[in-house]
């Protein structure tokens, strides 16, 4: 039994076989055969080697010609080591040895090639794992010709490991039998997190090196409660997981029951929750989950199609679809937040050397301001067919909103122009998301409708901490008395500029902060859907006289780890059986 301990996105328990997506990117069907069958295993993995070296041995016949040796090198290299005796024989011996299937075997011994050139110290060398990988991936699939199953067509429950996610990729899961995923690389609040997060289905991230430590068809927990993944756990501890797993679906059932429950503190004072959604369809699921509408359209994602930027008509006919979903209630779009990580630093011939301070976000859209306005028109086009509000991202100066609104106003008389119909009225906001605006936020209350508190990027600002680096995410803390004492100041000027105030950061929904949250004055959040039923079943047995008590003396800690610990022990008192 091998544990690794990572960055929990979603709590629960999953239980099931492993399928590697980097390598494979389809499940093993068979982990072990008869014994009498390991002959005709070896066969198949010695005509599977046979085969992949003719394969490969063209390729680099046709590199050669077209690109000179150096190309073709490539594949020669893949040549060596299928050819390699001790690779072939090391597969052998665990097919005859332990009676794996052919396909286990060679998952099994081409991981242990992956780690080993990870832990070598040139790094020429280190970038031979993807080498590996492709070398296990061309076996695999000649080993298992039909027999092999992508991720849209498992056949039973799978757990997903793999080094990343893209967006495209995480967004597909919920057409899937993936029940949970291990990754190795990402922080709590990257945008792979977020998106995990709204799929909903236990999730841990930043384990380092689980892609390569797990092979395809091994049995894997994943125990996101403790931040935890077990392979090939011993069966005492794997029964005590499915005791586990079953405790928990009866609390998803307790959960479920408070969906068409309302907000409201055990003292009768209403709070509004809202959800962050990525893609239209959501808005509809939100409301399934009991959201009192979506107070986070996140647009960027729109824009990451490998097939480029959507014109005005496809934005349109997504943000109706939102709007349609969100069934009359509230529904806030952000402008997209390009850059960064996002978009911008995959089409840049140079990439920028630190692009989380470079040119995105709002700064993206005033550089390109006919993607801005295109972008602009289909929101206000659709916001005549339901509640809609629009909000900028990531200011740090009234300049930006106040240019921001003037391409806004552009738009409206473009529009006008041609005879269009659209919301002259619609409530522009700002999400707070840097030091600056946060220092400044008096003078943006006289100016915006609304605000809405991003911390997922306003604490990486705040302390410095690249929020999507695992390897410092134990200094991105959302219990730093820093974001504490400015959640507080904005929170009461916007409330005394009787400017509505919601929050919409990953903070949000985490049940350990409600109460800190509720006593600081907040009366609307907004979180991934799946959070919902949670952090409502807390309000609902929270007073807000003791919230504000508990906000008073979290605001008295010196340190992270005293208010984390303060902040465990007074929510414990309201949720005692609760894991959160």
């Amino acid at each position: 039994m091998e544990i690794l301990r990572g960055i929990s996105v979603t709590a629960g328990v999953a239980i099931g076989e492993a399928v590697i997506l980097d390598a494979e990117e389809y499940r093993i069907p068979h982990r072990t055969v008869p014994e009498q069958a390991a002959e005709r295993e070896v066969e198949r993995l010695r005509a599977a080697i046979a085969v992949s070296i003719e394969e490969l041995e063209r390729q680099a016949q046709w590199m050669n010609t077209h690109f000179g040796r150096d190309a073709a090198n490539v594949f020669t290299w893949h040549v060596g080591v299928l050819s390699d005796s001790k690779l072939q024989g090391g597969i052998e011996s665990l097919i005859v040895d332990k009676a794996y299937s052919a396909a286990y075997a060679t998952s099994t011994v081409m991981r242990s090639y992956q780690r080993r050139f990870l832990q070598m110290s040139d790094p020429l060398l280190v970038e031979r794992i993807r080498d590996v990988q492709d070398i296990e991936r061309r076996l695999l699939r000649n080993i298992l010709g039909d027999a092999r199953e992508d991720l849209a067509h498992l056949t039973r429950p799978a757990i997903l490991i793999a080094h990343d996610l893209t967006p495209t990729q995480t967004a597909r899961l919920a057409d899937t039998l993936v029940i949970g995923v291990a990754l190795d690389v990402g922080g709590s609040t990257s945008h792979t997190a977020i998106l995990l997060r709204s799929w909903g289905k236990p999730s841990v991230i930043g384990l380092g090196d689980v892609s390569t430590r797990v092979s395809g068809g091994d049995t894997v927990v994943i125990d996101a409660a403790n931040q935890l993944v077990l392979s090939d756990p011993d069966r005492p501890t794997l029964e005590s997981y499915r005791r586990q797993e079953a405790s928990f679906g009866r609390l998803m059932d307790e959960w479920e029951s408070l969906r068409a429950m309302a907000a409201v503190t055990g003292d009768n004072v209403a709070i509004r929750l809202m959800s962050n959604i990525e893609f239209p369809h959501e808005a509809k699921a939100s409301v399934e989950q009991g959201a009192d509408g979506v107070g986070l359209y996140r647009t960027e994602f729109l824009f990451l199609h490998p097939d480029g930027p959507p014109g005005e008509e496809a934005q349109y006919q997504a943000y109706r679809a939102a709007i349609a979903g969100a069934a009359g209630r509230p529904i806030t779009i952000r402008t997209f937040d390009l850059g960064a990580d996002k978009y911008t630093q995959e089409k840049r011939y140079e990439q920028e050397r630190n692009p989380m301070l470079g040119l995105r976000s709002i700064r993206y859209s005033l550089a390109n301001v006919g993607m801005f306005k295109t972008q602009l028109r289909a929101i206000l086009r659709a916001s005549v067919e339901g509640d809609v509000r629009l909000m900028f991202p990531l200011l740090v100066s009234l300049m930006e909103f106040r240019q921001a609104k003037m391409t806004l106003h552009d738009a409206m008389e473009d529009l006008e122009e041609q005879g269009i119909p659209f919301r002259r009225d619609i409530p522009v906001g700002m999400m707070l998301e840097t030091p600056a605006a946060a220092i400044q936020v008096k003078e943006f209350c006289r100016e915006v409708d609304f605000l809405s508190i991003g911390t997922n990027d306003l604490l990486q600002y705040l302390l410095a901490v690249d929020r999507g680096n695992e390897q410092v995410s134990r200094f991105y803390d959302s219990s730093h008395p820093a974001l504490i004492r400015v959640l507080r100041d904005v929170i009461r000027i916007a409330g005394r500029s009787q400017v509505e105030c919601s929050l919409c950061g990953e903070m949000a929904g985490q049940p350990l902060y409600t109460l800190l949250l509720l006593g600081l004055g907040l009366r609307v959040f907004s979180m991934a859907p799946a959070n919902i039923p949670e952090v409502k079943k807390l309000i609902r047995l929270a007073k807000i006289s003791h919230a504000q008590r508990v906000a008073r003396r979290a605001l008295t800690f010196e340190t992270a780890r005293q208010v984390t610990n303060y902040l465990r022990e007074e929510t414990r008192k309201v949720l005692p059986e609760d894991p959160f």
